[in-house]
Parts: C-alpha cells; sequence; structure tokens
C-alpha cells in the first residue's frame, strides 16, 4: 500500500515537472518580433517627446529674448523702428526684423571695437585680413536680414523707418547712397597710390550711374502710381486699388538693386585698398554711423539746443547773412 502511494506521488511530481517546463518554454518568433516592435515605439515616443519639450523651452528663450531687446529699446525712449513703431502702425515682419537690427547694432558694436583694437595693436595683415573679412560678413548679415523683411513690409525698409530720425535724412531707397560713403571716405585714406586713386574714382563714377539709373526708374514708378490712383471714375476705385497695389510690389525690387550695389561696393573697397586701409575704412564707416545714431538720440533727449551767440558770434551771423542776401540778388538779378 505503502508503495502504490510512493508510486502515486512520483508521477504527480513528473505531471508537475512537464506542466512547469512547457510553461517556461521560450515565445516564438512572431512574439518576440512584436514586443521588439513595441519597445521601438517607446522608444521613439520618449524621443518625441524629449525633442517636444526641448523646442518648447527653446521658444520660450527666444520669446523671452525679444522682449527683453523689446523693453531695452524702449528704456532708451524711443521704440526699434521710428515713429511709425511709436504710434502702433508697424507690421509683426517689420517689428521683427527691427529687433534683429537692433541685435545686429549690438554686434556691431563688438565689431568695431576688435577691429579698432587689433589694428592698433599692429597685427600682422594675415591676422588683420581675418577681422576684416569678419566684419564683412556681419555687413552681408544685415543685407540678407533686410531681403528676408522687405517680403512683408518692403515700405518699412525702403523710407527708412528702421533708422534713427537723422539717419532718415540722408536715406536713398532705404539706406546709406554709396557714391556719397565714397566720397566720404577719400579724404580719410590718404596717401593712397595712384592705381588706388583711380580704382576709387571708377568704382564712384559707375556707383553714380547704377543711382542715377535707379532713381529714374522710381520716380517713374512714383508718377506711374500716381496716375493709376488719380485717374480713372470713382465707380473703379477697387480695380484702381488693385492697379496701384500691383505698382507698389514693384519697390521690393528697388530695394533689393540698391542693396545689392550698397553690398558690391563694400566688398569692391578690399580688392582696391590694402589691408589697414580696409581697416580704416570701415572704422569711418562705423563710426559715422554710431555718430548720426547719437546725434538723433541727443535731439530726442534734448530738444533743439539753446544756442546763446556773443557779440562775434553776431557779427559774424549778420556778415554771412549780408553775403548770402546779395548772392541771391545777383542771382535773381540774371532774370
Amino acid at each position: 500500500m505503502a508503495s502504490d502511494i510512493s508510486s502515486l506521488n512520483q508521477s504527480a511530481a513528473q505531471e508537475k515537472g512537464r506542466g512547469s517546463s512547457s510553461s517556461e518554454k521560450q515565445p516564438d518568433a512572431k512574439t518576440l518580433r512584436r514586443l521588439a516592435q513595441n519597445r521601438e515605439a517607446a522608444r521613439k515616443s520618449r524621443l518625441r517627446k524629449k525633442a517636444y519639450v526641448q523646442q518648447l523651452e527653446s521658444s520660450r528663450i527666444k520669446l523671452a529674448q525679444l522682449e527683453q531687446d523689446l523693453q531695452r529699446t524702449r528704456s532708451q525712449g524711443f521704440f526699434v523702428g521710428g515713429c511709425a513703431a511709436a504710434f502702433g502702425n508697424i507690421s509683426s515682419g517689420a517689428a521683427m526684423f527691427d529687433m534683429e537690427y537692433s541685435r545686429w547694432l549690438e554686434d556691431d558694436h563688438r565689431h568695431l571695437s576688435e577691429l579698432r583694437t587689433r589694428l592698433h595693436a599692429h597685427l600682422s595683415d594675415t591676422d588683420l585680413q581675418t577681422i576684416v573679412d569678419g566684419y564683412i560678413s556681419h555687413y552681408d548679415k544685415i543685407f540678407r536680414l533686410k531681403e528676408a523683411a522687405a517680403k512683408s513690409d518692403v515700405l518699412h525698409l525702403i523710407t527708412g523707418m528702421w533708422m534713427t530720425p537723422v539717419e532718415r535724412c540722408f536715406v536713398w531707397i532705404g539706406d546709406f547712397r554709396p557714391s556719397e560713403l565714397i566720397k566720404m571716405l577719400v579724404s580719410q585714406l590718404d596717401p593712397l597710390t595712384e592705381h588706388q586713386v583711380m580704382g576709387i574714382c571708377n568704382l564712384q563714377h559707375s556707383s553714380q550711374q547704377a543711382e542715377e539709373a535707379l532713381t529714374l526708374g522710381l520716380e517713374q514708378l512714383y508718377h506711374s502710381l500716381m496716375d493709376s490712383i488719380a485717374s480713372g471714375p470713382v465707380i473703379h476705385e477697387m480695380q484702381q486699388m488693385a492697379v496701384a497695389l500691383s505698382k507698389l510690389a514693384n519697390l521690393e525690387g528697388f530695394l533689393h538693386q540698391a542693396d545689392n550695389l550698397r553690398q558690391q561696393i563694400l566688398h569692391q573697397l578690399p580688392r582696391i585698398l590694402t589691408v589697414r586701409q580696409t581697416a580704416r575704412c570701415f572704422l569711418v564707416i562705423g563710426g559715422y554711423n554710431q555718430r548720426l545714431r547719437a546725434l538723433s538720440s541727443l535731439w530726442a533727449s534734448h530738444g533743439p539746443p539753446e544756442v546763446l551767440i556773443s557779440d562775434d558770434q553776431s557779427c559774424q551771423t549778420t556778415d554771412l547773412q549780408m553775403v548770402m542776401v546779395q548772392q541771391s540778388q545777383n542771382h535773381f538779378s540774371n532774370f
């Protein structure tokens, strides 16, 4: 009887062993493939979530930086972009460009300081050339920014509303006039060789010709725009506005050509001048623009200066007025 019970126990143990061994079998290939796919999908999901969080953080930092730029320019007494922004009449594209331009001005100040320091440190021409090339690339950036911004608000750029009021007194199709810039530089770059003088004169002459062609084309566009708005019955006003808008869109092409001319001038000057003359050239340009902006800030903060004229100065002013009157009388007597 005891042997029978022992045999039954052994049989039960064997059955249990066979059941546990069958349950511990490895899953088939299909199950393994499904598990691998699930793990891969979970990994990709974690990566997407991480990238999304990083993008949100980057956007938050950029927004905070833009807000700081806006607050800084407002604290200086004016909003970047001139008087149009002060009245809120500015597009989002123009406002974005003005903020980018504000950062560009900060970089410009840093580049000028570095260029001035390196020039006075008597570096080799090779080392100085690297600094000059970096400053040219810095100027190339503002032309790229303007080209992108012109697609959204060309009027803001072409009228110089992104500049300070004093700078706008000298604006020509959205920026400086290249021939006037060259004229200013000639007196600051002595001594020049005969070959350099000839090269700069040719550059100024070609620049003046291109400026005259652009100015003439722009005047013709303005006259055509005026005719489109002024002519025709009132009942066709919407059609007139559509035609006028299509003509106004041509301003982007004029701005692009003018900026292209300015960029070519900045790239041609280093081919005529030595590397040290080029460095001095960019220092003159940067210093001139900084003084214009400083003058505009002084005018905005203090208004027209109250000039106290002494007796001697008063006499000199009176003499000058008399000369001007005599010249005016002589001029009109010819008629």
